[in-house]
């Protein structure tokens, strides 16, 4: 197996890892939170700004389009197979990984809310900021939030149109500008190259 295949699987296996992972993370939030706050008081974390308040939202991120359940499974499908198109075709190399990291982020948020409208018909939201009544939200909120910002910064900002030709139709190894590319960057990073070794 030569080395850009190696790190593909490295990198699709981390994916599968670090998604379950960071999903998991999120509902063992909501399970706790459940427990804690359902039908009992708020929990001030910082009086008058934060706290934690439990809320079973039937909307999308922050309460948005509240009973819309069946779009948003089917958006949730639809981006999470997008997203791991992209990550199977992405080069494994070191310009990728803020990218790489991004989609994982953005996949476990979504997982961690369509888990909760499959089990329940609703989300299981419990972070309130309520200095600015900001809505009820939970950490896969935070997932989805957070990579998207960033990714719109760094599609604006950081790569250019060149940087995702790797999305073309065509396999990556087919083309021989990309190959090479792909192997500039493994030089790059390792002093020297393994290609073909």
């Amino acid at each position: 197996m030569s080395d850009l295949k190696k790190r593909k699987t490295v990198g699709l296996v981390l994916y599968l890892v670090l998604v379950t992972i960071l999903t998991e993370l999120d509902q063992i939030t909501k399970i706790i939170a459940e427990n804690i706050l359902y039908k009992n008081d708020d929990i001030p974390v910082i009086k008058g700004v934060l706290e934690f308040s439990y809320l079973r939202n039937d909307g999308s991120a922050f309460g948005m389009f509240s009973g819309k359940i069946n779009l948003f499974l089917v958006l949730t499908v639809i981006v999470v197979a997008f997203i791991t198109y992209i990550i199977i075709r992405m080069p494994m190399t070191k310009k990728y990984y803020p990218v790489y990291l991004m989609c994982t982020l953005l996949v476990s948020g979504a997982l961690g809310n369509f888990i909760d409208r499959i089990r329940f018909g609703y989300v299981r939201d419990f972070i309130y900021f309520k200095l600015i009544d900001f809505p009820v939200f939970n950490v896969a909120d935070c997932y989805v939030t957070v990579s998207v910002i960033l990714l719109i910064i760094s599609i604006l900002f950081v790569y250019d149109e060149e940087d995702f030709k790797f999305l073309s139709s065509k396999k990556i190894n087919d083309t021989e500008d990309a190959q090479e590319s792909v192997e500039k960057d493994i030089i790059d990073e390792n002093g020297d190259s393994k290609i073909g070794q």
